[in-house]
């Protein structure tokens, strides 16, 4: 029997559609691991549950999840990235979802409770809100060893839980996915580097020309800088780390603190992880130019202070789907993407399926090895094998047809060793 809660069920054939068209570009965790776990069923007998963005993609890794034998629950791991039509779809190929979009934060953390409570052995979340409440609200699980292993996909959530692991509270062995190189280098980089579409489809803009700010240089904003270059923007960078600041000015890129950019920016997206990039006071708001369009790319709806914005503003007005006008006391206009959300998300269709492909066959195969390895691991965070993280670079390569260089014995004892020099 199928548990769950979604939008709308009719929608399961548009969904169908939606999986369809991604599985073509996703290789490695369609065909190549899922033909695999198909035959050898490495997760049989066992629950996973993901709080992750019901996207096509995502769907995929729940196909792959159940065709290794696990029974599967999703929720949404922000209430505007659920895809209606995936979610219905995924209800009727089997899978337990709790996801829709446009949930409240009631709703939301609903959700995830009902994941929780099916006793899953396996977390994988996005964002770390499912681990987080596991630890509050649902100790038993921890406790009793039925959660044998997590995983986390995003670079907020891996801050959170390495504080946790610093602080001494965090209770599972957790592996952050998100640092693997096959994860941030792609998915991270050039996904959210593409995000910046998002401004694009939001008020059809054109780039060219326009004076655009990137507030953050680390792997995902990085690769937003250098889209918006692309694209032929005026970039202009805003960092607090002065090594990235660096990296940045190295590039070709301006920077400058995020109050001076202020003025004169045309588009403002942030992708820090970290809360109120902008300072929430209204006499900063006031030296926003007319027009400008604000986005967030970051995980969590606090880049931009969005609450403080909506109480200064004399109206706020949607003027497209996702797009609200905020009309500031002085007249100026601003243009706001998503409420603060993730735009690539929600105005757009997340991160393009190719690089989606790597971070969910990783997430696949440290499901493999959590099960293969129940009870070795201890409470913290556990890096990924380098093991697991290349094979899935090889596998990417293979699926392209690219061959690359093996190291000769020679070789690998030259660069593992020290006797010879000059």
């Amino acid at each position: 029997m199928v548990n769950y809660k979604v939008a709308d069920e009719s929608l399961a054939e548009k969904g169908k559609e939606a999986l369809y068209i991604a599985e073509r570009k996703m290789p490695v965790t369609v065909k190549i691991i899922r033909e695999r776990f198909t035959k050898e069923k490495p997760l049989k007998g066992v629950v996973i549950a993901g709080c992750l963005h019901i996207t096509k993609e995502t769907g995929n890794l729940a196909r792959t999840l159940k065709a290794g034998g696990a029974e599967v629950y999703l929720c949404g791991s922000n209430p505007l990235s659920t895809q209606d039509d995936v979610a219905a779809a995924l209800v009727e190929e089997g899978v337990n979802v709790f996801a829709w979009h446009g949930n409240t934060d009631e709703e939301f953390y609903w959700c995830i409770r009902q994941c929780l409570k099916a006793k899953p052995n396996i977390l994988i979340d996005d964002g770390a809100d499912m681990i987080v409440t596991a630890h509050k609200e649902f100790p038993e699980l921890i406790e009793e060893g039925i959660i044998i292993g997590c995983q986390e996909e995003t670079t907020t959530g891996v801050k959170r839980f390495r504080a946790m692991d610093k602080q001494g509270v965090l209770k599972v062995p957790l592996f952050p996915v998100n640092d693997a190189r096959c994860k941030n280098q792609f998915d991270n980089e050039l996904g959210t580097g593409q995000g910046v579409i998002s401004a694009i489809y939001g008020m059809h803009i054109l780039f060219a020309g326009k004076d655009v700010v990137i507030a953050g240089y680390g792997h995902c904003s990085s690769g937003m800088a250098l889209r918006a270059k692309g694209l032929g923007a005026n970039v202009t960078v805003t960092e607090v780390d002065p090594i990235k600041a660096l990296q940045a000015k190295f590039a070709g890129f301006d920077v400058k603190p995020i109050l001076k950019t202020l003025p004169e920016a045309d588009v403002i997206l942030t992708a820090t992880g970290c809360k109120h990039v902008i300072p929430p006071k209204p006499e900063i708001f006031d030296t926003f130019k007319d027009g400008v369009i604000l986005g967030n790319l970051g995980h969590f709806d606090i880049e931009i202070p969005t609450k403080q914005l909506y109480d200064y503003a004399k109206e706020v007005k949607p003027i497209r789907k996702h797009v609200e006008e905020l009309t500031l006391p002085g007249g100026k206009k601003i243009y706001l993407l998503a409420k603060g959300r993730l735009a690539n998300l929600v105005l757009s269709e997340g991160h393009p399926s190719e690089v989606m492909d790597m971070s969910f066959a990783l997430q696949s195969l440290i499901s493999e090895y959590i099960v293969k390895n129940k009870g070795s691991f201890k409470p913290g965070i556990i890096e990924i094998p380098t093991e697991i993280d290349n094979k899935v670079g090889y596998l990417k390569l293979q699926s392209m047809g690219i061959e690359i260089d093996e190291l000769t014995g020679e070789q690998y004892n030259y660069i593992h060793g020290y006797l010879e020099g000059t």
